[in-house]
């Protein structure tokens, strides 16, 4: 089991947690949570050993130089501690990769950390890539099996059924374990689903601060938000397959009784998001690009 720092008392303990990995299209959860570490100066308590958990193939180790001096940093899943200021609760973050192998006892360690901290309460967060369109808010869906979370939050219970990822196995055992577990996921555009994702990461952030009743500033991604969505715009314009088949998206979210999904030559919206990746990496690439 992991071993954990010497750590005063903590309130009324909430844990938040994000990885990297099939739950993070575009980035998004996984760049709330490191928002989250950084703005609250989070100071690390505990740290998984990686050697039981990742394939070093799929999440190689990186090389750096300090003073001189070369260091390797292995991919791993770290526990931290924020002592926020207002609010009821401290927060415990768990910066997390999803690992390759031995799930269940990967889970089994998390928890146990929870526990010793005191965590009564698990947000876990992701993100998902649908058909939604960027120029409308980004959705979060909210779910728990807890009536209390229900009541309190307008969670809904979850009735997904289907392969699932860390968050789903690491929300569920936290359940099993007596604790109050939600989720949050936002609806990330498809076809603009590469990293990064802002407004799907505020979106994220301004959910998780009504979860925790703790302020969460995050005015960077705010402009970053406003940048991303113009960018967006001026891409899909530029491309009249793609322009028509976000006014469709647009016209769906708006609700609009009469509106009619346009009629695609290629067929699917996967190959609109693959059309869409390829027209980005040719704007990037500068003229002359093919």
């Amino acid at each position: 089991m992991a071993e954990l720092g010497a750590v005063p008392p903590l309130r009324d303990p909430v844990l938040v947690a994000a990885f990297e990995g099939w739950n993070d299209a575009g980035e998004a959860a996984t760049a709330a949570i490191g928002h989250l570490v950084r703005r609250w100066r989070a100071e690390p308590v505990a740290e998984i050993d990686p050697e039981d958990y990742y394939d070093f193939q799929v999440n190689r180790p990186r090389v750096s130089m300090t003073l001189g001096n070369r260091r390797i940093s292995w991919p791993t899943t770290r526990v931290l501690v924020a002592r926020t200021r207002p609010g009821a609760h401290d927060v415990v973050i768990v910066e997390g990769i999803e690992p390759s192998m031995r799930w269940r006892a990967f889970t089994a360690e998390l928890l146990d950390v929870a526990q010793r901290l005191g965590v009564r309460r698990v947000i876990t967060m992701g993100a998902l890539l649908a058909d939604v369109p960027h120029s409308r808010p980004i959705p979060v869906s909210t779910t728990s099996d807890d009536p209390a979370a229900q009541s309190l939050f307008g969670a809904e219970p979850s009735d997904y059924e289907g392969p699932t990822g860390i968050v789903g196995v690491f929300s569920s055992a936290a359940a099993e374990a007596g604790m109050q577990a939600i989720s949050c996921w936002a609806a990330v555009p498809h076809y603009a689903g590469g990293p990064p994702s802002p407004k799907a990461t505020l979106a994220l952030l301004t959910r998780v601060e009504v979860l925790l009743g703790v302020p969460v500033s995050a005015e960077d991604f705010e402009s970053d938000a406003r940048r991303w969505e113009r960018t967006v715009d001026e891409l899909a314009q530029a491309d009249e397959e793609v322009a028509d088949y976000v006014r469709s998206l647009e016209e769906d979210a708006d609700g609009a009784e009469t509106a009619e999904v346009a009629e695609l030559p290629e067929g699917s919206g996967d190959e609109i998001a693959r059309e869409f990746e390829r027209y980005l990496r040719r704007h990037d690439e500068g003229p002359g690009s093919r």
